[in-house]
């Protein structure tokens, strides 16, 4: 769980991935050539979002993983299984406790657990992210999107472009 103190942006979504894959999903992955995402259709990682396919375009540059995106249909955010699972026993476990402070949260989330094997990391993103940030549409031009042919607006495959 990435715990932010600003604005929940695609840059800030993305970033949360970019921790991830960094300090634990390249460690448990490690021969994974691919990279995949389920996400809402709407927020900071909406399926609209010109930001979000941006900053997915630069992670996957930076990784060489091609990253697969498959969008919950729009009223469907119910059924990421990770959300649903994780975010009822993080909210028992800090039931009527008070949240004074960010580290407090930050404590909470780290210690929740379950009898079959839940450990959760948690940890403060104390970066600053910009709202409002135009992508052009030249820039959206230069992302390598492969769109599925089943609602490739929901599901697609931004791949990593060569550096030279």
């Amino acid at each position: 769980v990435n715990v932010g103190i600003d604005h929940d942006t695609a840059e800030f979504a993305v970033e949360s991935i970019r921790h991830w894959w960094y300090s634990m999903g390249k460690q448990v992955y490690p021969s994974s050539e691919h990279l995949m995402i389920t996400a809402d259709c709407g927020g900071s990682n909406s399926y609209r979002s010109r930001l979000w396919k941006l900053k997915l375009q630069e992670l996957a540059t930076e990784t060489g993983k091609n990253i697969h995106v498959c969008h919950f249909p729009p009223g469907t955010s119910k059924w990421n299984k990770i959300e649903h699972r994780l975010f009822c026993h993080i909210t028992q476990n800090w039931r009527g406790r008070p949240l004074t402070s960010l580290q407090v949260v930050i404590n909470l989330i780290r210690n929740t657990t379950t009898t079959q094997g839940l450990e959760v990391e948690a940890r403060l993103d104390p970066n600053l992210y910009k709202t409002g940030i135009k992508v052009t549409d030249q820039e959206l031009d230069t992302i390598a999107i492969e769109r599925n042919s089943f609602h490739g607006e929901w599901n697609y495959i931004i791949k990593p472009k060569l550096v030279t």
